[in-house]
C-alpha cells in the first residue's frame, strides 16, 4: 500500500523523499513498479475510483463512513475499514470547520416560554416536534442571514427564509411556509432559543393560531436545541463557508437548492440509520 501510495504522488513529491518518509528503499519501490500489479492491487485501485465518485459526487463532504454506506446502497461489497484506509494513504478527508454562534437576542420585556422540550430529542413521529433558529451566511455584499424549522423527527427542514435582515419576518416566513407545507396537527411542541424574532407578539400568536406549544432554550444554553445547531454546523461545513458567494442573491439561490434538493432528499444521515430526511419520514408515516 505505500507503494501504491508513492506511486499515486510521483508528480507532486520526488520519490526518494517519500520512500524515506515512508521508510521503505528506492530500489523496493522500483522493483515493484516492474511487477504486474495483483489482484489485490487491481481491486483496491478499483474501489478507489468508487470511492472518488462518492466523494465527488457529494461535493467532498463525505467522511469514510457515508462513503462507505452509500457504496452499500450500490451494492458494491467492501467494509468500511477498507474504505477508510484507502482515503487514508490518498490524503482524503471531509471538509471540515468550526462551529458557528447564535445571533439572535433576547428581548427582556418578552416573557420568555418554558423550557418543554428539556433536551428531549427523542421523537417516534413526524409532526410532533419543532427546532428553530437563526444564523448568518457570510457574503462579499455583507451579511446572509437563514431562518429555519426542522422536524425532530425525520431532521428535515420543513421551512426557512433568507433575507438581508433580522426582523420578525424571516421568521414568520419560515413558519408559513412550514405550515403550509406540512400541515401540522395541534399540540405540537415549537422550541426555540429566546430571541426577539420568536419572543415577539407576532410570532406567539401564529402558534397560537395553530394550537402550538411553544418552548424555548435556557438562557445562553446551546445544548437545548443541540441539533438545529448540529444542522447549522453541517451547514457552514459542506457548503457556506468554502463557497465564497459575491452577493447575497447568489448564496440565497445556492442555499435553497442546498436545504431543498440535496439536504432534505439526498444527504444521508448517521441518526436516521443512513436514509435522508425525505426517505426517512416516509417510513415513519406508513409505519
Amino acid at each position: 500500500m505505500r507503494f501504491q501510495f508513492i506511486a499515486g504522488h510521483r508528480d507532486e513529491f520526488p520519490v526518494t523523499r517519500m520512500c524515506t518518509e515512508l521508510d521503505v528503499s528506492t530500489s523496493g519501490f522500483y522493483a515493484w513498479r516492474s511487477r504486474p500489479p495483483s489482484v489485490r492491487e487491481m481491486a483496491n485501485e478499483e474501489l478507489f475510483r468508487k470511492i472518488m465518485a462518492v466523494y465527488n459526487t457529494n461535493h467532498g463532504v463525505y467522511g469514510s463512513p457515508r462513503i462507505y454506506q452509500d457504496l452499500l446502497n450500490d451494492r458494491v461489497h467492501c467494509s468500511e475499514n477498507r474504505v477508510a484506509r484507502l482515503m487514508r494513504l490518498r490524503g482524503m478527508q471531509a471538509i471540515q470547520t468550526k462551529r458557528f454562534k447564535s445571533i439572535t437576542k433576547r428581548n427582556k420585556a418578552h416573557r420568555a416560554a418554558p423550557n418543554l422540550l428539556n433536551r428531549d430529542f427523542t421523537v417516534d413521529h413526524p409532526g410532533q416536534k419543532w427546532l428553530a433558529d437563526i444564523t448568518y451566511i457570510a457574503t462579499t455584499e455583507g451579511w446572509l442571514y437563514l431562518a429555519a424549522i426542522m422536524d425532530l423527527c425525520t431532521r428535515k427542514v420543513v421551512g426557512w427564509s433568507l433575507k438581508d435582515t433580522l426582523e420578525t419576518e424571516i421568521t414568520l416566513e419560515a413558519f408559513d411556509r412550514a405550515v403550509a407545507i406540512e400541515d401540522p396537527d395541534e399540540d405540537l411542541i415549537h422550541h426555540s432559543d429566546r430571541g426577539v424574532q420568536y419572543s415577539s407578539l407576532r410570532y406567539q400568536q401564529r402558534l397560537w393560531d395553530r394550537g402550538m406549544m411553544c418552548s424555548m432554550s435556557r438562557k445562553g444554553n446551546c445544548y437545548d436545541n443541540a441539533v438545529m445547531e448540529s444542522f447549522f454546523h453541517t451547514l457552514k461545513v459542506e457548503r457556506s463557508d468554502w463557497k465564497k458567494y459575491r452577493t447575497r442573491e447568489e448564496a440565497a439561490e445556492d442555499l435553497n437548492w442546498w436545504i431543498g434538493t440535496w439536504y432534505n432528499q439526498k444527504r444521508l444521515h448517521s441518526s436516521l440509520g443512513y436514509k435522508t430526511p425525505n426517505e426517512y419520514g416516509k417510513e415513519k408515516k406508513v409505519a
